[in-house]
């Protein structure tokens, strides 16, 4: 393993400095094990909220485009900073450093948890991302339910100053999700969510995984071990397109 270990950590919205330190407080210094270090960037064109289809081809494209050159650039691994893991397939076959994205690793560890997992989110227009990987990694037998508090999410702010409000609304819900829906894990649906994963772990009897902290672990422990994905399972592109890909900055 290297000395340093640099993570590129892409967040899947174009914002200011501001907003990318608010997603980064995430991944607090003695969170961080020595000899890591993660390098969040966010992507600088793209999609505003992840509330549509739309978006959800942004993301993936974008996250693509910043994901692409992370090798090259000596970083050890990539980190994609969205519980749709917009990206992941199409950067694992490009690149032969680990790329981890928080939704499968959120997922991975509640069936380790528990039976039934909810993902518990700040408003329906994000269920899409979850149906499409869910789907995708075939996981639907171990889901109790998708749940929302209905709120419309700032993806820059975060919860900063709503957190009275919105604390208590997702825990309300997460009890409904245990009780109604027989969850016996709940999943944060987005790393944006970060800010109320202790409260809602000090409040609610069953596990709470805090998702971009879960994927982070995860990928230390990956490159730790020598481990990155199988190149049979994700193959390279016999003919790489990288110069075209990145003539699509905006």
């Amino acid at each position: 393993m290297p000395d340093d270990c640099r993570i590129k950590v892409i967040v899947p919205i174009p914002m200011d400095a501001a907003g990318v330190a608010s997603r980064a407080a995430q991944l607090p210094a003695d969170f961080v094990r020595p000899g890591f270090t993660p390098e969040f960037v966010a992507v600088p064109w793209g999609a505003a909220l992840g509330d549509s289809y739309h978006d959800m081809l942004l993301m993936d494209w974008t996250v693509f485009q910043s994901g692409i050159t992370a090798e090259e650039e000596g970083y050890s691994g990539v980190l994609i900073d969205t519980v749709s893991d917009s990206g992941l397939r199409a950067l694992r076959s490009r690149l032969t450093i680990p790329v981890i994205g928080p939704g499968e690793a959120a997922f991975s560890a509640a069936m380790m948890l528990g039976k039934k997992f909810t993902v518990l989110t700040m408003w329906p227009e994000w269920f899409p991302l979850y149906q499409k990987t869910l789907t995708e990694y075939g996981l639907w037998d171990r889901v109790a339910s998708l749940r929302s508090i209905n709120t419309r999410p700032d993806v820059t702010e975060l919860l900063a100053g709503k957190e009275e409000v919105i604390f208590d609304k997702l825990k309300a819900e997460a009890t409904r999700a245990m009780e109604e829906d027989g969850a016996d894990v709940i999943v944060l649906g987005s790393t944006t969510m970060h800010q109320s994963a202790a409260f809602l772990a000090a409040n609610l009897p069953i596990p709470v995984i805090n998702p971009g902290q879960i994927a982070w672990k995860f990928l230390e422990s990956l490159i730790e071990c020598g481990l990155t994905h199988s190149k049979k399972a994700f193959p390279m592109p016999e003919v790489p397109k990288d110069a075209d890909i990145r003539k699509g900055w905006f």
